[in-house]
């Protein structure tokens, strides 16, 4: 176990439950560290956000990073639950593998997953990334990102199938289109040949961007006109979980 580490997580342990500031002394003589370990982790852990020192008196306390942190983990937790009956709803009409999804950077990260009971069908896995740019989920998620965000993918846009969008021009026509549709289709696979999907995003208490539903399942069998029909269903599991969450459209 790194010893530096340990005392930096028993630091922060300390500061979080301390009423007050606390100085390099004190925190030296309750831990048992050298006051120079507790100076240098307590520089560690400034420089990195997570304390920040009161000039007045040079001592020190937590910043709300850490509460940030839990409270990204708190809403993926809820976004778990609340979205489970919505996708089980979704995998009964589609009989095609339901995704949740989150979007992290210009990536994509399955949260949850139902998979389909066909024998040939979409192969993901839970934690697996995928490029945001080439998933429904993610046109889905970046339609209701600003324009901006999306030079972020200019350095890693290239060819993973003979469909991948690899022009920033195109990645815009496609974000522009789910967002006047209200949905992102994948009619062949951009990541990986095959793949047919349907998605849409789901929405925060502010209107912010906290996900993405989505089925999918092989082109050969999931056409086109398939894709259009399903999307009224996959909006409507979006907006089901929007609402649970305490999105409201504005008027």
């Amino acid at each position: 176990m790194d010893k530096a580490f340990t005392k930096g997580l028993k630091l922060l342990e300390t500061l979080a439950r301390s009423e007050k500031p606390r100085g390099i002394t004190d925190l030296a003589t309750e831990l048992n560290f050298t006051k120079s370990n507790v100076h240098r982790v307590l520089s560690t852990l400034q420089a990195a956000g997570y304390v920040q020192q009161i000039p007045s008196n040079s001592t020190y306390e937590l910043t709300t990073k850490l509460w940030e942190l839990g409270n990204e983990v708190m809403r993926r937790m809820d976004l778990l639950q609340v979205a489970r009956p919505a996708m089980t709803k979704l995998a009964a009409i589609t009989g095609e593998t339901v995704h949740l999804s989150v979007l992290r950077g210009t990536d994509v990260i399955y949260l949850d997953k139902i998979e389909s009971e066909h024998h040939i069908r979409a192969h993901t896995s839970v934690g697996m990334r995928a490029p945001a740019f080439t998933m429904a989920t993610g046109k889905a998620m970046l339609a209701h990102m600003p324009d901006s965000y999306l030079e972020l993918f200019v350095p890693h846009l290239k060819s993973y199938t003979s469909t991948t969008r690899t022009t920033i021009e195109e990645l815009r026509a496609d974000v522009e289109l789910a967002r006047r549709q209200g949905y992102a289709l994948v009619s062949h696979g951009e990541w990986r040949e095959g793949i047919a999907a349907c998605a849409a995003a789901i929405l925060g208490r502010s209107g912010e961007v906290v996900g993405a539903i989505g089925m999918s399942g092989p082109d050969t069998r999931v056409k086109r006109k398939q894709l259009q029909q399903f999307s009224g269903d996959v909006v409507e599991a979006a907006h089901t979980i929007s609402t649970v969450l305490g999105y409201s459209p504005r008027t």
